[in-house]
């Protein structure tokens, strides 16, 4: 029997909800910033090390603080993600980061620096698992691999802007502290305005006007739930390879910029200058990445089940060589190869997260994103930028990148196994949330039986 206010034609889609583009508008502006914040460390990293005086193995240690309250706060407001308003998660978050990383500016000592990374990563696990959700809730099954896509189109442009604006402040003020005090001012008005936003729920089947005037309507997650999680092989693959691509973007993320400059070119062209070309690259590659991987895992349902699965593996597993090269290639032609990397590893990011989204049902969704949240930052880019550091230390960054680049070779194995079990898993998931969504994939060309057991 149709739901109030569901379309007529039981085959039929559901569109998306009202407030679905001011939304993605907004967390694409949040978003956006959160990287901002993220990578300003890095463009100024060589500056805090030099004036602090302690090696590259400790300054890894920043990340990793960052990363460790990152993770480990997740699941609990992933928890709360889906037993309260979300939006109001994402205002406290977003302003507590915003406030955190303007108190880096003002850390006298690297204890207080430490200190204030934490609580950065506190602020970003209020808004990290919830967010996805949110648009996965506004928008429908058939288009959820491109509107991801625009959200996540924030993680190469942030970082971008972030390797750029960091670079170009801390030489024009002629301090590292100032690209700090500049972020606070945007995210507080970015979070005051989550405040007004309203929390869409696809609760039963599909959202209604009742459940969004009164997100909090709704039967309760029980925890044999979330045990589901364990058992659905699409969320537990696709976890890993995330996990391996994490490390892998964690550690180039930190330390390529030092890299060129202290290992390649001798700090021959300043810091400021390099964070700009790699901020300029990381833009342009990254942006076209993270919306071809998009398109391209949506447009293969048509003909592969596991195209998210696919789109993601094909990424990594070209990257693995385009790593190396940057290794044994001269600068400037070096740079060819760095873009070729980065292209490869945001290749996935739209089609890794929407394969979260589909196989997960949606009263546990937040704290699904929130469970992949703590175990792709505890085994990847958590320990990647110390591990690279003390690989670094002991022999050099060019053993720490050859070695990096294996995780790329591991993440699309687990990627490519992950691909048989996709589209049963997200029928499994359609038939229980969305029932005319579900219709319509069952008679989609590319619905056959599965091969997984």
């Amino acid at each position: 029997m149709p739901q109030p206010g569901a379309p007529s034609d039981n085959t039929a889609p559901p569109a998306r909800l009202p407030g679905a583009r001011p939304a993605l508008l907004l967390l694409l502006g949040i978003n956006l910033f959160n990287y901002v914040d993220r990578q300003v460390l890095a463009a100024v990293e060589p500056l805090i090390r030099e004036e602090f005086g302690v090696s590259q193995a400790t300054m890894g240690w920043l990340a990793t603080a960052f990363l460790l309250s990152y993770m480990l706060c997740s699941p609990i407001f992933g928890w709360l993600g889906d037993r309260t308003s979300r939006w109001l998660l994402v205002a406290v978050g977003v302003i507590l980061w915003s406030l955190a990383s303007g108190a880096t500016g003002l850390a006298t000592t690297f204890g207080v620096l430490l200190l204030t990374r934490c609580f950065v990563g506190i602020g970003e696990a209020a808004y990290g698992p919830v967010a996805p959700t949110i648009l996965s809730d506004l928008f429908p099954l058939k288009i959820r691999g491109r509107i991801l896509a625009w959200f996540f189109l924030a993680i190469p442009l942030g970082s971008a802007l972030g390797y750029v604006f960091g670079g170009a402040v801390a030489s024009a003020t002629g301090s590292w502290r100032w690209p700090f005090y500049l972020v606070v001012a945007p995210g507080i008005v970015l979070g005051v305005w989550a405040l007004f936003m309203r929390d869409p729920r696809r609760e039963g089947s599909t959202a209604t006007p009742a459940t969004i005037a009164n997100p909090t309507q709704s039967n309760r997650p029980r925890m044999a739930d979330y045990l589901v999680l364990l058992k659905i092989r699409s969320y537990v693959l696709d976890c890993a390879g995330m996990t391996a691509m994490t490390f892998a973007i964690g550690g180039i993320g930190f330390w390529m910029p030092t890299y060129i400059y202290e290992y390649r070119l001798h700090k021959t062209v300043d810091l400021g200058r390099i964070n700009t070309i790699f901020g300029v690259i990381l833009c342009v590659a990254g942006f076209a990445a993270t919306m071809l991987g998009g398109i391209a895992g949506d447009a293969l349902r048509k003909r592969f089940a596991g195209s998210y699965f696919l789109v993601s593996a094909a990424g990594l597993l070209t990257g693995f060589p385009m790593l190396l090269m940057i290794l044994f290639t001269p600068f400037p032609y070096a740079w060819i190869f760095v873009g070729l990397a980065v292209f490869c590893l945001f290749f996935n990011t739209g089609p890794s997260n929407t394969i979260l989204a589909n196989v997960t049902p949606p009263r546990i969704r937040a704290t699904a994103f929130a469970l992949n949240i703590l175990f792709i930052h505890a085994l990847g880019d958590a320990i990647s930028p110390p591990v690279i550091g003390w690989i670094s230390d002991r022999f050099n960054m060019d053993i720490a990148f050859g070695f990096v680049s294996l995780t790329f070779l591991i993440g699309g194995l687990f990627w490519l196994w992950g691909a048989k079990y996709l589209e049963r898993d997200t029928l499994a998931v359609a038939a229980m949330s969305d029932p005319a969504e579900s219709a319509t994939e069952s008679q989609s060309p590319s619905a056959t039986p599965s091969g997984g057991g």
